[in-house]
Formats: structure tokens, C-alpha cells, sequence
């Protein structure tokens, strides 16, 4: 559609559709707002590859942040390969055979249970890594359960009540993640707990992680909060800071681009797409949300009423209900917003629909394909 392509900034039709599309310029914002963070606090941010793992753009990214925060060993390579600086893991458990390699690569190793601690903790220390525990300061901020650490019974970091400050040798500091798109407003709320319960050990320690989920790169974030918290548990505590925003970093910096394949008429009408929910945009279901599709408005509030679904066999392939000013045909061009973070790193080959291309909006205008996918990749996944 051409009210997309005028939105867009950039030639939709550049590359066959689908691909994910990242902005270098946005990119670059969000990089020097965290920058900027660091430099006023004096606190390290690092990347947290589940949410964005775009390796083309690790020196650029690098060139602004520490380093990454991985959550096991394919990742923490992927960090050290590709970006370099530091490396940070945690896993819910770690596998016997993966942790050496996980010690060779890694430079904070974050442990979920002192069994694991006791299990692995001396591998570390004798690959001369800094090892810490993550903590669960039960104090869930967010209402998606699917996504709160803190929820009742969760398997994430120890409790209070199971902490054992006899058996920190060797250990010299604590991590906690909490927060899913959250304001500083959370992170305040989650800090009274976490120093109500954890205050007396963070005192023994070198260094905290405060985790990700800071939306940091957001118009409304606050900041000013954000900065006083840094500052402030760094001289109380004699600390060094960390923080692994995942989304931030990427945050607004991506497109999804899809072609109208059909319109079917069935109560609704819906334009059946390239893209598929299920297979490249999985939290729309798992979240669920409905992404903002550029040129678009809420059902009504154009003259032209449309569901928009994916091509897969699952009736459930359901992107949501737009309206347009014009009426869609195929071969129109749709843009979906946001979707540089926690698509490409969870996208996969259900019905054995493609994976998007990949490609970067380079600052000039320029359109740069990075990678395309096709029948190979479906089959070197399968045996």
C-alpha cells in the first residue's frame, strides 16, 4: 500500500517479502540513550541476546555497550565470537556437559540454585570467572504471568527464605530480573524488596545486576529515576552495576514487511499474508498483543475492515483486525512495527513456511540485504 511505503522511509519492495527490516538510525539511538546511561552512573549495560541476537550489528553495538548477557552456551559463543567485551550467562540449570565450555567463555557466571552453585561453582573460580547467585525478591510489578519471575512458585532465582549466607564462598555477587517492559517506577518497587531482603548480603558483594526488562529507549521512560537508583546502590552498597536490557536496545528499530498473498470472505473478511503469527512473530500469540501494521487503524475507524492472517494451516494464525482507507488486493505491501526484538530469535518453520529474510535500513537509505533463508535451512533443522 502506498500510505505504508510513505510511512516506511524506505523501498518496500527492495527485497522479496517476507523480511525483517532493522533501522540503523533508530538503532543508534536507543544505543546512545544506554550509553548515555552508562556514562552518567558509571554502571556497565549489556545486550540480552534472547531478546535480539543480529549478529551483523555486534560491532556497532559494541562499540556503545559492555558486552552481552546470554542465557547458555550457544549464546554466550555467540557473544564472544561476534561481539567481544564482557559475557555474562545465566541458566535455569546448566548441563554437565556444555559448562566447561560455558567457564571457558564466559565472564560472569550466575548460578539458579546453590545445588547448582555447589555443583559447578569450583569449575568457574578455577577458570578464574566471577561467580553470583540469582535472587527472587517476590515482588512481581507486571501483570503477564507468562512472563513474571516472581510469580508464585517460580523455578527463578532463590528465595529468601531458601538463601544461605553460609555457603557464599567464592561468590561476590547477586542478580535479580524481574521486570517486562517496565517503567523505573518497577524497578523502585522491586529495589525496596530486593534490599529489604538481600541488603545485608549485597554488602558482602562486588558487583549486582539489576537483569533487563527495563524499557529504557521508550519516549516515557524515566530516566532521571533510573539514574538515581544506579547512583544510589552503588555508593551504599559499594558496588558495580549491571543492567541487560534485551528490548531496549532494539526498541522501535525493526519492520516486519509482508505481501498480501488472498482475500477470503467468511462473516470477515481477511487478507491471508506472507507472514505468518505463528511461525515469525510468535508473542503475538504467546502474549498475546496486536502489532501496529503502518497506514492502519483499529477495526472501524477506517472505511475498510480486514483480519489479517498468516499462510500456515493453523486456524489460530491470526495476526489481528485492522482497517485500512483502501481497499487490500495482493501484492500489496503491509509493515509491521517492533519487530526487530524477540522475533528472529524465536521465529521457526512450521508447515514449512520460509524464515524472513533479514536486512538493514542503512542510514543513507539504503536497503542492505544481510541473509535469506529457504529450503536448506527448513531442512537442515528436521533429519
Amino acid at each position: 500500500m502506498q500510505a505504508g511505503s510513505i510511512q516506511a522511509g524506505f523501498d518496500l519492495g527492495a527485497i522479496p517479502t517476507p523480511y525483517y527490516i532493522v533501522d540503523e538510525g533508530r538503532l543508534i539511538r536507543n544505543l546512545e540513550i544506554l550509553k548515555s546511561v552508562m556514562d552518567r552512573t558509571g554502571c556497565k549495560i549489556l545486550l540480552a541476546q534472547k531478546a535480539f541476537s543480529m549478529y551483523a550489528l555486534y560491532p556497532l553495538i559494541g562499540r556503545y555497550l559492555s558486552g552481552t548477557a546470554a542465557s547458555g552456551l550457544h549464546e554466550a559463543r555467540l557473544g564472544r565470537e561476534e561481539m567481544g567485551g564482557e559475557v555474562h550467562v545465566f541458566a535455569a540449570a546448566y548441563r554437565e556437559d556444555e559448562f566447561d565450555e560455558i567457564a571457558a567463555v564466559g565472564d560472569h557466571i550466575v548460578f539458579n540454585s546453590f545445588a547448582q552453585l555447589e555443583r559447578f561453582g569450583d569449575i568457574a573460580l578455577k577458570a578464574g570467572k566471577k561467580i553470583g547467585i540469582r535472587v527472587n525478591p517476590e515482588c512481581s510489578t507486571q501483570g503477564h504471568a507468562l512472563y513474571d519471575p516472581c510469580a508464585k512458585g517460580s523455578r527463578l532465582g532463590v528465595t529468601r527464605a531458601h538463601f544461605h549466607e553460609d555457603r557464599l564462598d567464592g561468590v561476590t555477587g547477586l542478580h535479580f530480573h524481574t521486570l517486562c517492559q517496565q517503567n523505573a517506577d518497577a524497578l523502585v518497587k522491586t529495589l525496596e524488596a530486593f534490599e529489604k531482603g538481600f541488603g545485608r548480603v549485597l554488602r558482602r558483594m562486588s558487583w549486582v545486576n539489576f537483569g533487563g526488562g527495563h524499557h529504557i529507549t521508550r519516549q516515557d521512560y524515566d530516566i532521571e529515576t533510573l539514574v538515581r537508583q544506579i547512583i544510589r546502590v552503588r555508593d551504599t552498597y559499594g558496588v558495580e552495576v549491571y543492567l541487560e536490557p534485551g528490548e531496549a536496545v532494539a526498541l522501535d528499530a525493526g519492520y516486519l514487511v509482508s505481501t498480501v498473498l488472498d482475500i477470503v470472505e467468511n462473516d470477515v473478511r481477511t487478507a491471508i499474508l506472507d507472514a505468518s503469527a505463528a511461525c515469525h512473530m510468535p508473542d503475538v500469540l504467546e502474549m498475546p498483543y496486536r502489532p501496529v501494521v503502518l497506514g492502519s487503524g483499529y477495526p472501524g475507524t477506517k472505511r475498510y475492515n480486514y483480519r489479517l492472517g498468516g499462510p500456515t494451516c493453523l486456524a489460530g494464525d491470526i495476526i489481528g483486525d485492522y482497517s485500512f482507507d483502501r481497499p487490500l488486493s495482493p501484492g500489496d505491501k503491509l509493515v509491521f512495527t517492533d519487530m526487530a526484538i524477540y522475533t528472529m530469535v524465536k521465529n521457526n518453520t512450521f508447515n514449512g513456511v520460509n524464515l524472513p529474510s533479514i536486512a538493514l535500513l542503512r542510514q543513507d537509505g539504503a536497503v542492505q540485504l544481510v541473509k535469506a533463508f529457504g529450503y536448506e535451512d527448513f531442512k537442515s533443522r528436521l533429519s
